[in-house]
């Protein structure tokens, strides 16, 4: 298993703080298993306290005293614009990580660094048409305008399931606004920021505005409770996004928290069920389900479910489970071992509590390395149960019975969580009646939809804020009102307007 070559990466024995590859404060290491092998494949530095608080005075440095947040957002653009270069050049290093890190098949990681590369360009381009000063009626006085400026040093904290796709989310916006940027990879997964971190020094940023580094939640808690950082972009559980949030209330920090997810396919009694279950199972082999907005709650009225469950059944059945490297896999390992046991015990707990195990509900037969895990599918599951309230993380549906479509709605929404859903019908104009009523940040037709110039996040216990589009820009900025009791000679509006598009 797992042939490709190694990931080629120049110093994963040390951290990128102020520009520089430095030794990291003490001996201690982070060892990244392949998910399918369970061998190491990569060794990382352990930041300490110490190691935090050196990144972010970088930052603070960077941000205060630096270039960066000075530059017009055209400047700014153009390094954006050598990232997302460099980033597709880089794709086959992405390709080899990933699935290493996460599980992903190798064909999904390869698109990744050209994927990103198209967000860092959309937002380059922003540069010529966001307005960061705008002209604004007063009658305080002649002249007045709205500013937005960078909001300052952010700790950008990222999860081990998509690293290069949340770090892109996070820290194209962050440059385009002008801040400087502490990046705290996962352990499960740090290669993707390793990879930034030398794109960084190959465009030639500025010293202080990017650092990276690598380090356990202890230690991960000090980015957070630092006074010099202004505001935390965070990717993650919904207990930990709790935690951050307390932290940073105590200081009325700034943060956007995209968080988890129990999300809901709406199966409408118009929907062609063979074509919804092929869609909803391929959501769901996609990097074996570790992906917060996936669609793992199937409500169906009575009439419809066992027909669903039937076809949902033999999709999950003839899936080909094995090395994502493999090009006829389908699906591939979950990411490290814990990962595997939390599943399993999700599994367990379905039948436990009177859950009907239709398929899959363990390891898949003669495979006896990797984190892997059957593809499987829950029926006549209880709405208020276990493992159709809490988020599993894995290739596991939950089909749930509704009584009819408004029954169905109901159901959707009875969740702590309101990130995504689906809604699966022929007519148009329920689907647009549905998505309004259903209490989610993002609402689909027909499948799993994802759109990174559109802005994504969640309602309800799924976060605080939305990444990506436009939206995904104004996190990083303060909204300033200046009022001036005559007009300045030269224009700042007309000149900051000039700077932003040339």
């Amino acid at each position: 298993m797992t042939t490709a070559p190694a990931p080629t990466l120049a110093h994963t024995d040390r951290l990128f703080i102020d520009g520089a590859w430095v030794a990291a404060g003490s001996a201690g290491t982070i060892d990244v298993l392949d998910s399918t092998t369970e061998e190491i494949f990569l060794r990382v530095p352990a930041a300490d306290v110490g190691d935090v608080r050196r990144a972010v005075g970088a930052a603070r440095a960077a941000f205060d005293d630096g270039p960066w947040p000075r530059l017009a957002p055209a400047e700014r653009a153009n390094y954006l614009r050598a990232i997302a270069s460099a980033l597709e050049q880089r794709a086959a290093t992405i390709a080899e990580l990933w699935p290493r890190e996460s599980g992903v098949l190798v064909g999904v990681a390869r698109a990744a660094g050209p994927r990103s590369a198209d967000t860092y360009r959309y937002y380059a381009d922003l540069a010529g048409e966001f307005d960061f000063v705008r002209p604004a009626p007063s009658t305080e006085g002649p002249f007045a305008a709205v500013v937005r400026e960078p909001v300052g040093v952010v700790g950008a904290i990222v999860p081990w399931n998509v690293p290069l796709g949340l770090i892109t989310a996070k820290l194209a916006p962050a440059l385009l606004a002008g801040c400087t940027v502490v990046l705290k990879a996962s352990p499960e997964a740090p290669g993707e920021a390793y990879l930034m971190a030398e794109i960084a020094e190959q465009v030639g940023l500025p010293a202080g505005v990017l650092n990276v580094l690598t380090a356990d939640r202890d230690v991960s808690e000090q980015l957070v409770r630092d006074p010099r950082v202004d505001k935390i972009a965070f990717t993650g559980s919904t207990a930990a996004g709790r935690r951050i949030a307390s932290l940073l209330g105590e200081r009325i920090g700034r943060y956007t928290l995209e968080l988890g997810g129990k999300s809901a396919a709406v199966i409408l009694d118009d929907a062609d069920v063979p074509a919804a279950a092929a869609q909803l199972a391929a959501g769901e082999r996609f990097l074996s389900g570790q992906v917060c907005s996936s669609l793992t709650r199937i409500v169906v009225t009575g009439h419809r479910h066992d027909e669903l469950v039937e076809a949902l059944a033999a999709e999950f059945s003839a899936t080909r489970v094995g090395d994502p490297f493999d090009p006829s896999t389908q699906m591939g390992p979950l990411a490290s071992a814990a990962a595997r046991e939390r599943v399993e015990s999700y599994i367990r707990t379905g039948v436990d509590e009177g859950a009907r195990l239709v398929t899959g509900g363990g390891r898949p037969a003669g495979v006896d390395r990797g984190y892997f895990v059957e593809p499987t599918i829950f029926c006549d599951v209880d709405n208020h149960s276990t493992i159709a309230q809490q988020e599993i993380f894995g290739p596991v549906l939950s089909v749930v019975r509704a009584t009819d479509e408004a029954d169905a709605v109901r159901i959707a929404n009875d969740t702590i969580y309101g990130l995504n859903a689906s809604v699966f019908t022929h007519d148009a104009d329920r689907a647009w009646e549905i998505a309004r009523a259903l209490r989610s940040g993002t609402v689909g037709h027909n499948g799993f939809v994802n759109d990174m110039t559109m802005p994504f996040g969640g309602f309800k216990q799924s976060g605080i804020g939305r990444e990506r589009g436009v939206d995904g820009l104004l996190p990083y900025l303060e909204t300033k009102s200046v009022i001036l009791q005559a007009r300045p000679g030269a224009n700042p509006v007309a000149i900051a307007r000039r700077a932003a598009s040339r």
